[in-house]
């Protein structure tokens, strides 16, 4: 997924894409395993989004505490 269809969703919403992309991670490493994976290169790409859905969920929960600190 693109950085900027991600930065639309809120935190609850990339929590639940993050969990739906581990359960294929594991999917897909059990298949690498067992050899039937299809596209080997699935499984760095799904590990990307996964860093990049943490990495905004991060950037998003700190502007959220930034915010709250400035109004005080």
């Amino acid at each position: 997924m693109k950085p900027s269809e991600l930065r639309e969703m809120t935190i609850e919403e990339l929590k639940e894409k993050e969990k739906e992309l581990r359960k294929e991670l594991f999917n897909l490493r059990f298949q690498k395993a067992t050899g039937e994976i299809q596209n080997p290169n699935r499984i760095k790409q799904v590990k990307r989004d996964i860093a990049r859905i943490l990495t905004i969920i991060t950037e998003k929960e700190r502007q959220k505490r930034n915010n709250k600190e400035t109004e005080r």
